[in-house]
């Protein structure tokens, strides 16, 4: 119809001609002309057997009806399904949601497959089918040539039977439950192109069948627990171009057939316990873009002849080895490099004395760690960024290196601060038979401050006059009012509120008692702490902490583990003390399990916490895929399952133990993900009972100071439960923007993120939100709802008062009545909740939020209140959404604003909100 009114449009004279009979034959003879057009666009579904299967699979699955409708041709209007011929065959359900009956018990049900005969494809990434593959999959879809569960919360073996589907050329598993070895029958699988395993919990090696996937790509088993070493027949995989087998356990050398791989273009080994040599062979990858062998136990000089005909290699990573010897120059002149990383091993000698004239304004070098010497030279000035530290570098900083450097500490420069002392430097020099230039000055014993015009000098003394001065009133005025308040009687706070601190060592055991360890898992010998680290290799170090180091480790029988080394001389001693009578009183499954200890060193104590596979929020919020800027993010329905998870175990330590404990520690990185991202709290290392303390609140109060998180991340005005429930909204904040950092970032930091976001987090308008949604989330109407209602509950969480922020039992019922948060709290009806209704948990949430409106609407409101490209999300009906986007009524009447304080807008319709979601 369209391409026949552009032709009577181009055709005024012949419109002009034709009458009305005229134009309706010439629709006719149109339509009949491309009537053969049409049916191949409009393919229909033939076979009834096809037709049953399908709603089977849809009643299995527990798909929605806005997915997949009743009554209609599936080929027609099915999301995701794709016909030819009169059959299906593709199936692609990524990211769908299941009904609320499906969501109850969710499995791998997807029986009717084995009916769709034509069936080429099968996309269900995404798209939670807890429990294992079927072996039927392997055995009864033969045409089978895509299979895509990456992401489905799967678990078990690999199926022996998938070398069945010789039809296949791409199949992803990744980011999994799956155990075992990886079937060798892969190798079956001639026509296949990529075979992602990766992030799963794969024991054993690496078949050695896998040499004969001639056609193979793309491989990444990377993220696993593979043992052995990379077998010599990968290198005959004359089409691969990605090859990833980092963060195993794979050991021996790196095979110099590797070397044969003429069209790799990204190869990753880094992380495993691989040594040796590099072998010069791999200077046949003439593809070769990105090079990481980092993390591994390698070591020897690298061939000057390693790279030197590779003129596109782009990252180079070659960290945290035993190198030595001087890189090959090659190194610091390759065209398109962006980022070379040689350090923490021991190179020496002294940088090439060159500039190079290739235009790489992006290059970001790290040296740091070495044993690099001599002066800085003009090579430096290629690179946009470098870390020079931890060598021994002498002389001047010449000015072009002052604007790129991101640290120059610790080597022997002049006029540097933090800096290797004379003897260090000296002797290193010394030992080389090199002369010292001896910070420049003949005579020194120390390297000399950095140099300070006396006009600065002069700016700090004054300055430290002034502050001396301040500092001095107000340290006696807090004597004044400490001796004043010690004089009133103490009254203690109401458990709950957390709205005083926990006086000193309030937490410890009593003088005198010992811990149970009976109650703690199991006592770990050293030497089987040794064996399961690697002796505590760098290369199994996971982080280090502020209560100790923490390190990957498999014991025997290959269960991996993650154990904390505190060191006691750089940690006080109570610490570890209270994380272990923590774990005395208080067991929750939302709680890292403590596995066991080993107490029998003086100066060094163990702590042997389960493995997560999902590492913590702050690393799995955000996945690198096959490509290498390419981020795959975590979807809406496991974001809200993480923050209902973290939510119930902060609950648990508010409200459920004898006395209310605070983490003290909420942020991302505490927030442990098990292999179906399971939340496990860790960090526990800082939390404390919390206990009542009247004379501290009431000389906070008489200071004026704010009781929230804005006073540091530790010490006594953090031991409250609001300061919990501050940096639980950050990590809400966090999920909504999908912005990392937020909540392990400076008080500063917050404020200002807290002043760009939160104008578009309003009650009144759901549109505003999708300002400061992730991009990368795919919502619809239901999960943009959602999505909003998170975010009203963390702008409650982030209140600056703490007495006004929610309890956390109240924030757990809101995350998981979701859409009854915004429904009841947007409601355009005209009735108002009365007084006896404000008795429940939603008005425990939000009762405080106009009341609190002078303190959060202070913030300015974005000009543009109006989301761009929302029209769709628009909601009617709604009586708020006329209002601004600030919060604390916009521009509602001063009535209505009092109002507000008190009750709120009770739904327009008393049949139960959830009633109304659509299957």
């Amino acid at each position: 119809m369209r391409w026949s009114m552009l032709l009577l449009d181009d055709c005024e004279c012949v419109k002009a001609m034709m009458d009305q009979r005229s134009v309706v034959m010439f629709f006719v003879m149109f339509l009949l002309l491309f009537e053969p057009t049409f049916e191949q666009q409009l393919e229909r579904l033939s076979s009834r057997t096809e037709l049953a299967a399908l709603f089977e699979l849809r009643s299995s699955l527990g798909l929605r009806r806005r997915d997949w409708p009743r009554k209609v041709d599936p080929c027609l209007v099915w999301n995701g399904v794709r016909c030819q011929n009169g059959s299906v065959v593709g199936i692609n359900i990524s990211g769908f949601r299941r009904t609320r009956l499906g969501s109850q018990n969710p499995r791998f049900a997807a029986d009717a497959l084995v009916n769709l005969t034509h069936l080429a494809s099968f996309n269900a990434s995404r798209f939670l089918l807890p429990g294992s593959i079927p072996d039927w999959l392997g055995q009864q879809l033969p045409t089978l040539q895509a299979l895509d569960l990456r992401s489905c919360s799967i678990s078990g073996v690999i199926p022996f039977s998938l070398g069945n589907l010789t039809n296949l050329t791409s199949l992803y598993l990744s980011d999994n439950g799956l155990t075992g070895t990886i079937p060798s029958s892969l190798g079956q699988l001639s026509v296949l192109s990529v075979l992602d395993l990766s992030r799963n919990s794969l024991t054993g090696n690496i078949p050695t069948s896998f040499g004969l996937l001639k056609n193979l790509s793309s491989l990444d088993i990377s993220s696993n627990y593979l043992t052995g070493s990379i077998p010599p027949g990968l290198g005959t995989l004359s089409k691969l171009q990605y090859l990833n087998v980092s963060n195993n356990s794979l050991a021996s050398s790196i095979p110099a057939q590797l070397g044969d791989l003429d069209s790799l273009v990204d190869l990753d080994l880094s992380m495993n316990s691989l040594s040796g040599s590099v072998p010069s062979e791999l200077r046949g990858l003439r593809s070769l873009q990105k090079f990481v062998i980092g993390n591994n136990f390698l070591s020897g000089n690298l061939s000057v002849n390693l790279f030197p005909t590779v003129s596109q290699l782009q990252i180079i990573v070659l960290r945290q080895n035993g190198f030595t010897g001087p890189p090959p120059d090659v190194l610091w002149s390759m065209p398109q490099l962006r980022l070379l990383d040689i350090s923490r091993n021991n190179f020496t000698g002294p940088l090439p004395n060159s500039r190079s004239n290739v235009n790489t304004s992006t290059v970001e070098l790290n040296i740091s760690q070495n044993m690099f010497y001599g002066g800085l030279t003009p090579v430096l000035g290629r690179f946009r960024l470098v870390d020079l530290s931890g060598n021994y570098f002498e002389g001047r900083v010449p000015e072009y290196v002052h604007s790129n450097a991101s640290s120059l500490d610790s080597n022997c420069l002049q006029n540097v601060p933090n800096q290797r002392t004379l003897v260090d430097c000296s002797s290193f020099y010394a030992a080389r038979g090199l002369s010292f230039d001896n910070f420049g000055r003949p005579n020194a014993t120390q390297p000399p401050p950095p140099e300070t015009s006396g006009d600065s000098n002069r700016k700090i003394i004054v300055l430290s006059a002034v502050l001396g001065g301040f500092g001095l009133i107000v340290l006696l005025v807090l004597l004044a009012l400490l001796a004043l308040c010690f004089c009133k009687k103490r009254t203690p706070n109401q458990r709950g509120v957390g709205v005083g601190p926990v006086p000193a060592g309030s937490s410890l055991p009593p003088p005198g008692a010992s811990i149970n360890f009976t109650n703690l898992g199991e006592s770990f010998t050293y030497q089987q702490l040794l064996a399961a680290t690697g002796d505590f290799s760098d290369a199994n170090l996971i982080k280090n902490g502020h209560s100790g180091d923490l390190f990957r480790g498999i014991l025997e029988g290959g269960i991996p583990v993650v154990i904390k080394r505190i060191d006691l001389q750089s940690v006080k001693t109570e610490a570890y003390l209270l994380e272990l009578d923590f774990f005395t009183k208080v067991s929750h499954a939302r709680l890292v399990p403590l596995l066991g200890h080993c107490m029998e060193r003086e100066n060094e104590k163990f702590l042997v916490y389960k493995y997560m596979p999902n590492g913590d929020l702050s690393s799995s919020l955000y996945r690198k895929t096959n490509t290498e800027d390419d981020l795959q993010s975590l979807d809406w329905i496991t974001r809200l399952k993480i923050a209902i998870g973290a939510a119930e175990g902060l609950s648990y330590l508010h409200h459920e133990c004898t006395l209310p404990f605070v983490h003290r520690d909420v942020q991302a990185s505490s927030i442990l993900l098990d292999d179906k991202f399971e939340v496990r709290l860790g960090s526990l290392s800082e939390v404390c009972a919390q206990e009542g303390d009247a004379h501290q609140s009431r000389i906070t109060r008489l200071l004026r100071l704010p009781q929230s998180s804005e006073q540091g991340s530790s010490g006594s005005l953090t031991a409250t439960c609001p300061y919990d429930v501050y940096c639980f909204g950050k990590v809400l904040l966090e999920l909504v923007t999908g912005k990392m950092g937020i909540s392990a970032s400076s008080d500063a930091q917050v404020k200002e993120i807290l002043e760009q976001t939160l104008p578009y987090i309003s009650i009144y308008d759901k549109e505003l939100v999708t300002k400061i949604v992730d991009p990368s989330l795919i919502i619809d109407e239901d999960l943009l709802e959602e999505v909003w209602a998170m975010a009203i509950v963390a702008r409650s969480c982030l209140n600056p008062k703490p007495t006004r922020r929610p309890l956390m039992r109240y924030i757990l019922k809101a995350l998981e009545n979701p859409l009854k948060v915004v429904r009841e709290e947007n409601s355009g009806s005209a009735r108002l909740r009365t007084t006896s209704s404000r008795g429940s948990w939603n008005a425990a949430l939000f009762g405080s939020w106009r009341q609190s409106s002078s303190d959060v609407a202070a913030i300015p409101v974005p000009p543009n209140t109006k989301a761009e490209g929302t029209s769709s999300l628009k909601q009617s009906g709604t009586t708020g959404s006329q209002g601004s986007g600030q919060i604390g009524g916009g521009e509602h009447s001063s009535s209505q604003r009092r109002q507000s304080r008190d009750i709120f807008p009770e739904p327009s319709d008393t049949q139960d909100v959830e009633t109304q979601v659509q299957d």
